[in-house]
């Protein structure tokens, strides 16, 4: 319950349903908040109990310096925690330890659930044996069970035992996937409340649900067990970088290209520690799953988070997932009532700023080990030559060099002019060989010439002929 100091609870109709919520408009200066602050104010003022979160906190919060550096600590509570099996079966092995020990003690096991609605998606552990025939996938799927039957027949008994906690099975789908395709909620509902939705995960790629309006970001296992357990994760007021997005991507542009472009941007500027926001008109211009794979690139530009406000291509890609329409619909209403919509005109205060005119991103790769290292495609084949000097400096004739046959070949006399050698490089050696003249047999040297060498003798690796004895 919160102490609703700024008198923040109000009521939200929905069609036939109505919610509470906690408005923004009561704090002063949340208007021209960026999109990710006011999430992280709105679950100031809902989970405001007058000891870990105080109304110093909340105004500090509204009153943000954007140029000040990070020095204001909060206690952030996530709506929901997303694990997978490698680090999520552990929390749950924990938990089941924990209502060992209450009921050692004599008390109720039941009363150790997660308060925190958790999800585990098995994605990391399952292992590939079968491919390339039609039903490969039918029987990837029954080795996994019967490889790791306990195992899942333990998660099976904790999804039962436990409230609040969902298993997603073995082959259906990575976890980021799942998560923006079936579990986030863009606006949560629970116990009448409506609220952002907001979670910690345990991978680092947990922020591509950040495409979807959802505030999020990648926590260790014990931080993601203490979020379940319904501890606050203690944190900065961060730092916000704008990234205004203007145009419109040309034809035969990808993903990837914008990607890596951004990327490229990001890491030059530098967001570590930092919440990265998109605004401007280009956002609308934006496909979700274009968000969703920036958002999912978050931790290779450094950002703790990289998040999209929620718009018409949020709800239609709710919709296309199967949302329900009352769920799409509270979204919206949402969002709106809030100021959580995106408003292209918007100039909200930014820490930083950055701009993209999507019209200029030009197909790229990047490599051969780090996606900031962008090349654009049409200039590939000259920069790579570049980087192979770089890469691989001219070195000097080796022993192997000098006693190969190239090495002992002699120039070609053309009307008694010799013939110039044509170079050769190679990563580490360098020779030369004649361009017009065959290479003379090892067992016929070449006539002496005014260039060339007047006697010859075989490299020292040359197999010599064991004189016989009559």
């Amino acid at each position: 319950m919160s102490a609703n100091s700024f008198d923040a609870r109000s009521t939200l109709q929905v069609g036939d349903e109505s919610y509470e919520i906690f408005r923004l408009d009561k704090v002063e200066g949340s208007a021209r908040l960026p999109y990710s602050l006011k999430v992280l104010l709105e679950n100031l003022l809902r989970t405001e109990d007058g000891a870990n979160i105080t109304a110093d906190h909340i105004r500090a919060l509204g009153g943000w310096d954007s140029q000040a550096q990070p020095s204001q600590e909060i206690q952030f509570t996530p709506a929901r925690v997303i694990m997978q099996d490698f680090t999520g079966v552990p929390c749950v092995v924990d938990l089941a330890t924990m209502r060992e020990a209450v009921k050692e003690l004599g008390g109720d096991p039941a009363k150790i659930n997660p308060l925190a609605p958790a999800e585990l998606v098995i994605d990391h552990s399952v292992i590939a044996d079968k491919f390339g025939t039609n039903d490969a996938f039918t029987q990837n799927v029954e080795l996994e069970y019967g490889r790791n039957k306990e195992r899942y027949q333990f998660l099976r008994w904790g999804q039962t035992a436990f409230d609040e906690f969902k298993v997603v099975p073995p082959g259906t789908g990575i976890v980021h996937q799942v998560n923006i395709e079936h579990l986030a909620r863009t606006v949560m509902v629970r116990g009448g409340q409506a609220y952002p939705d907001t979670l910690v995960g345990t991978d680092s790629h947990t922020t591509m649900v950040n495409g979807l309006g959802v505030l999020g970001w990648g926590v260790g296992g014990i931080e993601a067990e203490a979020a379940m357990l319904g501890q606050p994760v203690s944190m900065l007021i961060p730092r916000v970088v704008g990234f205004k997005l203007t145009g419109e991507l040309k034809p035969g542009t990808t993903a990837t290209d914008l990607v890596l472009t951004i990327t490229e941007m990001l890491r030059k500027h530098g967001v570590v520690g930092k919440f990265v926001e998109f605004y401007g008109e280009g956002v609308a211009a934006t496909s979700l799953a274009n968000r969703a794979t920036i958002g999912n690139m978050s931790p290779e530009f450094g950002s703790t988070a990289a998040i999209f406000p929620i718009d018409d291509e949020t709800l239609n890609y709710l919709r296309l997932t199967g949302r329900s329409d009352q769920q799409v619909a509270l979204v919206e209403a949402y969002a709106k009532e809030q100021g959580l919509w995106l408003d292209p005109a918007a100039e909200p205060d930014f820490s930083e700023k950055l701009e993209l005119d999507l019209s200029t991103v030009v197909p790229s790769i990047a490599g051969p080990k780090r996606p900031q290292d962008r090349i654009v495609l049409a200039e590939a084949a000259t920069q790579f030559a570049q980087d192979v000097r770089n890469y691989v400096p001219d070195a000097e004739e080796d022993e192997a060099g000098k006693e190969s046959f190239p090495a002992s070949d002699a120039p070609a006399v053309s009307n008694g002019v010799p013939s110039k050698p044509t170079l050769v490089t190679a990563p580490t050696v360098r020779r030369t060989r004649s361009t017009t003249a065959p290479s003379p047999s090892p067992r016929s040297p070449p006539a002496p010439t005014p260039r060339t060498r007047t006697s010859w003798s075989p490299p020292r690796w040359w197999p010599r002929r064991r004189s016989r004895r009559a």
